[in-house]
């Protein structure tokens, strides 16, 4: 039995990149970071690790507008591993998350239930949990 399951929470690095495939399935990119806390010395420190996320199908062009640079969200999925070789002739590889789900944080309201604003935090249009539908992946 194998099992291959990711739960990240972390910001978001940048913007994210909606793009579409031959075969006209909407791909979205976008990077997370993620903090371990480790010691040095007497001290506790962060240390950012980097991640590639990729959503596919009707997600990703409802997320698109929704996922930017800086944003915390929670990402579920599963980890794929893919290697490739450059027109140089050099071995790469690297380990993406493939989303199953995204949580936003909440949207802000103010009393009167309009949005709320901050110099800290502006929220997305929309939040909510979006639940991964396997037609949609093209693999």
């Amino acid at each position: 039995m194998s099992i291959n399951h990711a739960v990240l929470a972390g910001n978001l690095t940048r913007d994210a990149e909606l793009k579409v495939s031959p075969s006209g399935v909407s791909v979205l990119e976008v990077g997370i970071a993620v903090n371990d806390r480790i010691k040095r010395g007497d001290e506790w420190t962060d240390r950012p690790n980097f991640f590639e996320v990729t959503v596919f199908g009707k997600r990703a062009d409802s997320l698109f507008p929704m996922l930017t640079r800086g944003l915390k969200v929670t990402i579920e999925g599963k980890l794929r591993f893919s290697q490739w070789e450059t027109q140089d002739g050099e071995k790469r590889s690297k380990v993406q998350i493939i989303a199953d789900n995204i949580e936003l944080p909440p949207r802000v309201t103010t009393g009167d239930g309009q949005p709320a604003s901050s110099p800290e935090y502006t929220p997305p249009a929309a939040a909510g949990t979006y639940e991964a539908d396997d037609s949609d992946i093209p693999f």
